[in-house]
């Protein structure tokens, strides 16, 4: 197994640092594209943070992927850690901008399927950026410590 961009042991994955209230107050999504509950751990100076999403019974998609087997989208498990990019990179201010978009995913890989009643664990490193351009990373999303996805990930700048 890959090493965690983050050890656990760096962090509580019960003490939430900041609340979706907090995650709110930086990121614009809301109701059902809001994929991000809140944040475990961050650290500017090294260019990683951690997130997570607690993934509900009553999501959106549940109903339909799939009716007997409720299965998390892959587009969604990557909106998700899009969501923690986008955040990182507005509360550090890397982008100059509220509004960074997902730019492009490179190299993602889904290894574990993520059910209803998960604690979906999202961890960024912040590789390169370019002040008002964009912000490439990798990721990597853990359910009970174990990697269900990893990849390569752009924001981009939008200026409104």
């Amino acid at each position: 197994m890959k090493e965690p961009i983050v050890s656990f042991a760096d962090f509580d994955e019960q003490k939430v640092l900041f609340d979706l209230e907090n995650v709110h107050g930086i990121n614009p999504h809301r109701f059902e594209m809001c994929l991000l509950d809140g944040i475990l751990f961050e650290d500017a100076e090294s260019g990683r943070c951690v997130g997570f999403k607690d993934v509900r019974a009553d999501e959106f998609w549940v109903r339909g992927h799939f009716p007997e087997v409720p299965l998390m989208p892959g587009v969604l498990i990557c909106e998700s850690a899009a969501q923690l990019c986008s955040y990182f990179a507005a509360k550090t201010k890397l982008l100059g901008t509220p509004i960074i978009a997902l730019g492009g995913l490179d190299d993602v890989r889904f290894r574990s399927p993520v059910k209803p009643g998960s604690r979906m664990v999202t961890m960024l490193q912040r590789e390169k950026s370019r002040a008002n351009i964009m912000i490439n990373g990798r990721f990597q999303c853990f359910v009970n410590r174990e990697l269900v996805c990893d990849g390569n990930i752009k924001g981009v700048a939008i200026n409104t």
